[in-house]
């Protein structure tokens, strides 16, 4: 008897339907077809203990499976489910009139119990595009897939609930998951808060302007002065993110199993990989291409601490996805895109042992040994960071000022307003959403100067030895500034704030 089963395997973050043909005659083996990888090929010795001690059996018969499309390989332990049910099915030991009609995954272990799965997410979109009835998963999944409506899912929790329900009609609890209010409920404000910051006025002043316009920055400063702890509260000042956003980012995650029982992601991811990261894993790819690090900081911040110690090679594959705001990994017979729209925040010492120029540090470093040091990162990228700060100690006088700082929320309102006027500003570009992605052609659009700003910029140019990739960057930052300020217009005092955020390009440091 031949039976039907639908399953579905995820590439990037789109999902596509697979059909498990599952073929049962007289006579003796197993065959598994259609391109399974390991984990799929072990599925029997799972299968069959999960139906031994739930009363059933792989019958002693001649059963040949087929994943179709043949062509397309697949992987992981989440077909167990629907290659038992097929198998069962085809033997005729449950009935299997509806069977076709929803979408099933989930790994088993070997008392019929369903272990988490990934990809639940895109997977309920595909299956809602092709019109399945309902999607029965592992519970811990059940959230998950539960925020695409129009859609019924099952989240169960043993095979021995989905066999009862074809074979029985003993009913599965649906899940039911109101998006819009999942989503206004999970808006929880960050934990890390600016107002636990003292003093540091003029780097939570870049902060802001970072954030305002979706800039690149990074810190420059000794061990101590606070980098890693201000680089923490950035999330917090960000706009919240949209419905759309939130799907979207869920969707990353849901593919590396990062999601289960959170359901929608609602606040915006904040990545801080080690520097022993290997490229592979910063970026995505591997055999079966996952989303790396990159991806997984989309619409959020990826945090890169002592950005020296980073291998340059590490640093390098980074450069496209900063340009294009995508992940593009290819194979001899697919391709796959991740969206990496991320914000960069890196820090760095201003020299091997963190104090140059310091006459307090009991150790210094030559000029040559700094240069030695800062060329570890390359041009190229420091070209796609927009703001560079120094960040010097907090004197004991704030550290022990018992004042509170300004917070979080107060800042993110300022944020959220500069957000809104890039928004309108944009709003007939599709690929351009805030000032940090205008391109040269919006820059002169929207960044014209008066004669005093252009003599200012010009003698900076001239006086601090700035290189000319700091043009357009002083460019776009001065127009975020603007915008914070609600201005039309781009004026000297802008351009006078702007400069001051460039201080890679100055002379001592990169030369």
């Amino acid at each position: 008897m031949l039976v039907k089963i639908y399953g579905s395997a995820f590439f990037g973050v789109e999902a596509t339907t697979i059909t498990i043909e599952v073929d049962i005659v007289n006579g003796v083996g197993y065959y598994l077809v259609g391109l399974p990888d390991n984990a799929i090929k072990e599925s029997n010795y799972r299968i069959a203990a999960a139906l031994q001690n739930n009363q059933y059996k792989i019958p002693g018969k001649r059963i040949t499976i087929n994943m179709a499309p043949a062509d397309m390989r697949k992987e992981g332990s989440a077909y167990d489910l629907p290659i038992a049910m097929g198998i069962l099915a085809a033997s005729g030991q449950i009935k299997s009139e509806n069977i076709g009609q929803y979408l099933i995954m989930g790994e088993l272990s070997l008392d019929g119990s369903l272990q988490p799965i990934r990809g639940a997410l895109p997977i309920a979109i595909k299956a809602r595009e092709e019109g399945f009835k309902g999607f029965i998963l592992p519970k811990s999944n059940v959230k998950e897939a539960a925020i695409v409506n129009d859609l019924e899912v099952y989240g169960v929790e043993n095979i021995k609930e989905v066999i009862d329900y074809f074979d029985k009609g003993i009913p599965l609890e649906k899940t039911i998951i109101n998006t819009r209010k999942e989503f206004n409920k999970g808006l929880d404000f960050p934990e890390f808060d600016f107002a636990d910051v003292k003093g540091q006025e003029s780097i939570k002043r870049c902060m802001e302007i970072a954030a305002a316009g979706g800039h690149n920055i990074i810190l420059i400063g000794p061990p101590g002065a606070g980098k890693t702890m201000l680089a923490k509260r950035l999330p917090s000042i960000l706009p919240p993110m949209t419905l759309y956003e939130a799907l979207e980012t869920t969707k990353i995650h849901s593919v590396v199993g990062q999601v289960k029982d959170k359901g929608l992601m609602t606040n915006r991811p904040f990545r801080n990989p080690h520097h022993t990261i290997s490229n592979v894993a910063l970026v995505g790819g591997g055999s079966y291409p996952q989303p790396g690090e990159i991806s997984l900081s989309h619409n959020g911040v990826l945090f890169l601490d002592e950005l020296p110690e980073f291998k340059r090679e590490v640093l390098e594959v980074m450069r496209q996805p900063l340009e294009d705001r995508e992940v593009t990994i290819s194979r001899a017979k697919f391709t796959v895109t991740y969206p990496s729209s991320f914000m960069l925040v890196a820090s760095m010492n201003p020299s091997p042992n963190g104090y140059f120029n310091d006459d307090k540090s009991p150790v210094s470093s030559s000029p040559a040994e700094m240069q030695r040091y800062l060329s570890k990162i390359s041009g190229p990228l420091l070209d796609r960071i927009d703001i560079h700060i120094e960040v010097t100690p907090v004197p004991f006088e704030k550290l022990s000022d018992s004042t509170r700082a300004e917070t979080s929320k107060t800042i993110r309102e300022r944020v959220t307003n500069a957000r809104k006027i890039q928004t309108q500003r944009f709003k007939d570009t599709e690929k351009v959403h805030y000032n940090a992605q205008m391109n040269v052609n919006q820059i002169r659009t929207y960044c014209i100067l008066d004669t005093q700003s252009k003599t200012l910029l010009k003698n900076a140019m001239e006086q601090l030895n700035l290189s000319a990739r700091a043009y357009d960057r002083i460019l776009k930052v001065a127009r975020t500034i603007a915008d914070l300020q609600s201005e039309k217009e781009v004026n000297q005092h802008h351009i006078a704030e702007a400069i001051q955020y460039r201080s890679l390009d100055r002379e001592g440091w990169l030369g």
